[in-house]
């Protein structure tokens, strides 16, 4: 580039995507002199989904503002609990982030999810078509300009991708309400009406079953409870919520 010179610092918490020599303070940008901020921002590895509020000589502006030389930027994080308006609060995750799906359903959190890899255009027009927040550790993905909302998982522990969700949006937690297969809704079923879909030692051993209204799946308390049961009060400890 070869136009006016700018001064970018960012939040510390955005050192990750952004070049060494941008991380220690206050640098120097050669603009284009046309490009928003936004590009600009963008251009040095930050997906505005992680960018709070942009400062420009102290004043707050919006990514279409056009940087003049001089001027300095400030780049920071996004504010926690992070709010989402213009539609309830539903997530849609990328297909690297099937364990995360599981865990945010297990607490009663909509999370839709496509084992298949359907690609970035079709998973960008979902999140715009259903209002849906794309959770992904692709940049390149949250930098699709057709995208309704989206965030930057920033670990690759689903334990820690958990609860960086649930800090970042503070969803309502309403946990064993919906199917972690498919994300529908889950009601108490009868046992001698899913009978015939239990073996012989589950009919034998268990009383209680739910049963997802949308792919009819069947649930009950079975050997793996124990560590689906710490998942949820380890997160209702943390972040709130009612058990149900």
């Amino acid at each position: 580039m070869n136009g006016p010179e700018i001064h970018i610092s960012f939040a510390p918490g955005l050192g990750l995507f952004v070049g060494a020599r941008h991380r220690a303070g206050r640098s120097a940008v050669v603009t284009d002199g046309a490009s928003t901020l936004g590009h600009v921002v963008e251009s040095l590895g930050v997906p505005l989904t992680e960018a709070g509020r942009l400062l420009v000589d102290g004043r707050p502006v919006t990514p279409a503002h056009v940087p003049a030389a001089g001027e300095h930027v400030e780049v920071l994080g996004v504010e926690r609990p992070q709010p989402v308006p213009g539609a309830p609060l539903r997530f849609l995750l990328d297909v690297h982030l099937g364990t995360l799906a599981r865990r945010l359903r297990l607490l009663g959190v909509d999370a839709a999810y496509e084992s298949e890899d359907i690609g970035d255009p079709a998973l960008a027009a979902w999140s715009a078509r259903e209002r849906r927040v794309l959770l992904s550790r692709d940049r390149g993905l949250l930098r699709r300009r057709e995208l309704w909302a989206g965030a930057y998982v920033y670990s690759d522990q689903p334990d820690e991708q958990l609860r960086d969700v649930l800090e970042r949006f503070a969803p309502r937690l309403a946990p064993w309400k919906r199917c972690t297969a498919c994300n529908g809704p889950l009601t108490d079923a009868d046992k001698d009406a899913v009978r015939e879909r239990l073996e012989q030692g589950t009919r034998r051993t268990y009383d209680v079953f739910a049963q997802c209204t949308e792919c009819d799946r069947v649930y009950w308390r079975g050997a793996h409870h124990a560590r689906l049961e710490a998942i949820v009060e380890n997160a209702l400890r943390e972040f709130g919520g009612a058990a149900a």
